[in-house]
């Protein structure tokens, strides 16, 4: 019996205008790559911030509505995060932390992960707009364009400044949120975009000290590779520290009670104290386990958590009159 030879991999080649990665196998993908595309971590914090924002506003949304809206955003978070790995598919190759994702790892074609991006995507601001709003739908759609055009293709190759004007890809959900529930924008939710716009810039960063390698090796301008570790840390200390009064404004402006006050004082403070300990330290040296940096990103994202819930239960509280 003639023994089987195995057939060899294809080469890598074009495939609908991207380059296709060596290795890629044309098979069914499995409803789980299409789920990884999604970035399910990151989304976890879209939906919590776009939740947020829609409980927080001052008025009521039929729970149907409500969850409707939550699904838009979720949806269109997903999208641009398929998107996004469809475009870096060979930099995610490149790379340790994303060198498993389903597009690197070959257990997915390029033109399925892109056609799933735009579809759930487009599917997203259509239902927006049909069942919460054409406002709402316009907002989701902006998003949309602006992390997976702006960032992913126009500004995280070309500048060290990538994370902090792309910041904005990442702070529309409690805006939408709330459009969703008052149909109009006002002080209030363009402070929580703010909030979030200050705030990815140190948690990125100090994700960005311990894989700088990873950037440098596919040559990614993040902060660290193009100005140093010292610039960096001065620049997450300098974020961390607008962020203090940034986050309380709510309390100052009148949207927010004291409680919501107290907690953005205390978890701000507590940032800008982790923050001093990175800003503050010298040049990792060989060997570093780099755990003020670690604590900082784990920390960012409690932060982040904890302050938008922190604004939901205030508004419960005013609502239900147990505090002023």
């Amino acid at each position: 019996m003639k023994q089987a030879v195995p057939r060899p991999l294809p080469p890598a080649g074009e495939e609908n205008g991207a380059p296709r990665l060596r290795g890629e196998l044309p098979l069914p993908a499995h409803w789980r790559d299409f789920f990884a595309l999604t970035k399910p971590r990151v989304m976890s914090l879209v939906i919590f911030t776009g939740l947020c924002g829609l409980l927080a506003a001052p008025a009521a949304i039929h729970p149907v509505l409500g969850f409707t809206a939550i699904l838009c955003i979720a949806g269109a978070a997903g999208g641009a995060a398929a998107l996004n790995q469809w475009w870096e598919a060979d930099l995610d190759a490149g790379m340790k932390r994303t060198a498993g994702r389903p597009l690197p790892a070959g257990r997915m074609d390029r033109t399925s992960a892109r056609d799933f991006g735009v579809g759930i995507s487009a599917g997203s601001v259509l239902l927006m707009g049909l069942a919460i709003g054409w406002l709402a739908a316009a907002i989701l759609a902006v998003s949309i364009v602006y992390y997976a055009v702006i960032y992913t293709i126009w500004l995280k190759p070309r500048t060290p400044q990538n994370i902090v004007i792309g910041g904005g890809a990442g702070a529309f959900p409690p805006l939408i949120g709330w459009v969703a529930a008052t149909g109009h924008i006002t002080w209030m939710p363009v402070i929580l975009f703010a909030i979030i716009f200050f705030w990815t810039p140190p948690h990125f960063w100090a994700l960005a000290l311990f894989v700088q390698s990873d950037y440098a090796k596919v040559g990614i301008p993040m902060m660290p590779v193009v100005a140093g570790e010292a610039s960096t840390r001065r620049q997450i200390l300098f974020y961390a520290a607008l962020l203090l009064p940034l986050s309380a404004l709510p309390w100052f402006i009148g949207g927010a009670g004291a409680v919501y006050g107290v907690a953005a004082l205390a978890l701000s403070t507590l940032f800008l104290l982790l923050s001093l300990r990175v800003g503050l330290r010298r040049r990792a040296a060989e060997g570093d386990t780099m755990k003020p940096e670690k604590q900082l990103f784990a920390y960012s994202v409690i932060y982040l958590f904890a302050l938008f819930a922190g604004l939901v239960a205030d508004h419960w509280l005013v609502v239900q009159g147990i505090t002023a």
